[in-house]
């Protein structure tokens, strides 16, 4: 049996984590980017000493662990810091990412979700057999940004405007969750998502 592949995104604050919980309560296995970062940059790693080395002995705290706040400030407005955060970490995290697959593939697990932010920036959607997208309203993703980050209006769209648009995603999409309705409407979509994947297989 073929392991079936499924892209999940979204925009910033567009309820992708909501998505992602709801396909891990039906049973399918689900592999969460921002997990994996976490990983391979915890205390110790050959992640954090390169990062250490690229930017400041200061983004690693005192206990050793990664100075979050202070590389999101070294890195945000500065495109060439970030992209030599990326030539860093992506890579690690890529093949973290790939290895949890071919585990799950050996198992004779038939779909596998990747929780990619960046799913398409990062080119992780070309291997992907079926891509979703979560969108809402632009206005419910700045409202929410703001809400759950405590930034100003001005940070949250900066926030914002440093993602691909949620439009083009959208647009990539295979299957597109509109979260911008109540949480049931969301699990009813979710819902049948699992039952169209599992009459796919």
């Amino acid at each position: 049996m073929m392991t079936k592949i499924i892209g999940l995104t979204g925009g910033i604050a567009s309820g992708k984590s909501t998505v992602s919980a709801l396909l891990r309560q039906a049973g399918i296995p689900v592999i969460d980017a921002d997990q994996v970062a976490r990983q391979v940059q915890r205390p110790g790693s050959v992640a954090l000493d390169k990062l250490a080395a690229a930017f400041e002995p200061a983004i690693i705290a005192p206990d050793g662990s990664l100075n979050r706040q202070r590389l999101g400030q070294r890195v945000f407005d500065d495109p060439a810091a970030r992209q030599e955060l990326d030539r860093i970490v992506q890579p690690l995290i890529k093949d973290t990412i790939w290895q949890a697959v071919d585990n799950l593939r050996r198992q004779g697990v038939a779909n596998v979700v990747l929780d990619v932010p960046l799913l398409f920036e990062a080119g992780y959607d070309t291997d992907c057999d079926l891509v979703v997208v979560v969108r809402v309203s632009p206005a419910t993703e700045l409202r929410r940004l703001m809400a759950r980050n405590g930034y100003s209006r001005a940070a949250a769209q900066a926030r914002i405007a440093a993602q691909l648009p949620l439009s083009v995603k959208v647009a990539k999409a295979d299957v597109v969750i509109d979260n911008d309705g109540s949480r049931e409407e969301t699990r009813r979509q979710v819902a049948q998502l699992v039952e169209d994947l599992r009459g796919t297989r």
